[in-house]
């Protein structure tokens, strides 16, 4: 992942998966419904955002709801884990939704590394990052210079 700390703006590089399928029957179709998943929680940490105000939603439709399309994703190298269940169809499980929970907070684990920032607002768009990125600037300045008043009372 990179971070341009001049605009907030942020390229993941590549996205690693593995996902338990349980019995993945079509494996073509298990790779399939695990990159969706995987491109919901790059959504959901980047770029998705429903914005209300008195109210009303801002964002009435998906023209405005910013959803990554396959021209915003990184190559993904997917892994698909086979421990079959007794309670799944021919011991099969589903895999879509669970590849998009760990993605989100994975990618914000990487921009706060990236930064020595913690995000804790989602979506992590470019004017949030940077509204971070200059509010940790002006602390450590304000630090700096409380610490230089200290050091010469």
């Amino acid at each position: 992942m990179e971070v341009d700390t001049e605009t907030g703006q942020v390229e993941i590089l590549r996205i690693v998966t593995a996902t338990d399928a349980g019995k993945a029957i079509n494996p073509l179709n298990v790779e399939g419904q695990i990159e969706g998943g995987v491109s919901m929680g790059v959504g959901y940490a980047l770029s998705e955002e429903i914005i209300q105000e008195g109210g009303y939603l801002k964002t009435p439709s998906l023209g405005d709801y910013m959803v990554p399309t396959s021209l915003d994703m990184p190559p993904i190298e997917t892994h698909i884990v086979e421990v079959p269940v007794s309670t799944g169809p021919y011991g099969a499980k589903g895999v879509g939704e669970p590849a998009s929970i760990p993605t989100g907070p994975a990618i914000l684990n990487a921009i706060s590394d990236a930064l020595n920032i913690r995000v804790t607002q989602i979506p992590a768009t470019p004017e949030n990052l940077l509204r971070l990125i200059r509010q940790n600037e002006a602390e450590k300045k304000n630090l700096a210079s409380g610490q230089d008043k200290k050091g010469k009372s």
